[in-house]
C-alpha cells in the first residue's frame, strides 16, 4: 500500500497519464481497464453507467464523436487508506486540435491490490451553455 500523499498523487498522475494515451489511441477497453470491476462514471444529462461494458462503451462514443485527445491535471488529492479522492481540470480536444470542452472532475479512486483505479468519476463542463 503506498504511504505518503506524495506517492498516491504520483501513482494517479500515472494512471492518468495512460488514460491520455489510451484516449489519443482511441482504445476505450484499455480505458475502461484502468476503472475498479465496480466502477461507475456519473456523466452529466445521463443516469450512472456501471462496470467495465458501460464503462467501455460510453468512452467509446465519445471517441466515436469525433474527440481524440484529453488533457488531465490534477490539483488536490486526499488519502484516506485505500481510498483516495482527486479534484481535477480536464481539457477535451477535436481531431483538428482545437478545443472542444473544458471542466472540472471529481474522481474517487480505490487501491485494489496495490493498484490505484478510477471508481466512481464524475465532471462537468465549465463552458457556459448556449443561449
Amino acid at each position: 500500500m503506498l504511504t505518503t500523499a506524495t506517492s498516491t498523487r504520483d501513482e494517479i498522475r500515472r494512471v492518468n497519464a495512460a488514460f491520455e494515451a489510451n484516449f489519443e489511441r482511441g482504445d476505450a477497453a484499455a480505458i475502461a481497464g484502468l476503472y475498479t470491476r465496480e466502477g461507475v462514471l456519473l456523466p452529466t444529462g445521463m443516469e450512472p453507467i456501471q462496470g467495465s461494458a458501460g464503462i467501455q462503451a460510453f468512452w467509446q462514443g465519445a471517441l466515436d464523436a469525433g474527440l481524440k485527445q484529453v488533457k488531465l491535471k490534477t490539483r488536490d488529492v486526499e488519502e484516506l487508506a485505500d481510498t483516495a479522492i482527486e479534484l481535477g481540470q480536464y481539457t477535451l480536444f477535436a481531431p483538428d486540435g482545437q478545443q472542444a470542452d473544458q471542466g472540472k472532475y471529481l474522481v474517487v479512486w480505490k487501491e485494489q491490490q496495490g493498484q490505484w483505479k478510477l471508481h466512481q468519476d464524475i465532471w462537468n463542463s465549465s463552458v457556459p451553455a448556449a443561449q
